[in-house]
C-alpha cells in the first residue's frame, strides 16, 4: 500500500527535479518516489524478490544516455552553460543506484539467495 504525500520545494531543487524527469521520460512523482524509496527503504525488510531485483537496478536508458554524453564533452572540455549541473545531478543519481545494488548484492549474499561476486 503506498500513501500520497504533497512536498514544497525550493524553485532550484523543483527545476533540476523537472528536468531530469523530462529528460527521463518519467513523471516528477515518480522520480521524487524512486530516489525516496532508494534512500530510505532497507533493504532488510524486503522480500528476497525484492533485494534480487535491487541487485540488477540499472540507470533508466535515457539518463544513462545522456550522463555518457556529458561525460563525453567534460572530458573534450565543452560543457555548455547549465551542463555541469545536469552533470552533478546524473552522477548523484548514478552514485546512488550503484551504492543501493552494493547493498542489495551484500544483502542476497548474505541471505544465501547469489553468490559473492568474483574478486
Amino acid at each position: 500500500m503506498s500513501e500520497q504525500i504533497t512536498l514544497t520545494l525550493l524553485p532550484g531543487v523543483y527545476h533540476r527535479v523537472e528536468a531530469i524527469a523530462r529528460r527521463s521520460g518519467r513523471s516528477m512523482g515518480e522520480l521524487l518516489a524512486e530516489t525516496i524509496e532508494m534512500t530510505f527503504s532497507p533493504l532488510n525488510e524486503c522480500a528476497d524478490e525484492e533485494v534480487l531485483k535491487a541487485t540488477n537496478v540499472t540507470m533508466p536508458d535515457a539518463e544513462d544516455r545522456r550522463l555518457s554524453e556529458l561525460l563525453g564533452r567534460q572530458a573534450e572540455g565543452e560543457l555548455r552553460p547549465g551542463d555541469r549541473e545536469e552533470l552533478t545531478d546524473l552522477m548523484g543519481l548514478y552514485e546512488r543506484m550503484l551504492l543501493r545494488k552494493a547493498k542489495a548484492l551484500e544483502e542476497a549474499v548474505g541471505r544465501g539467495l547469489c553468490e559473492p561476486l568474483a574478486s
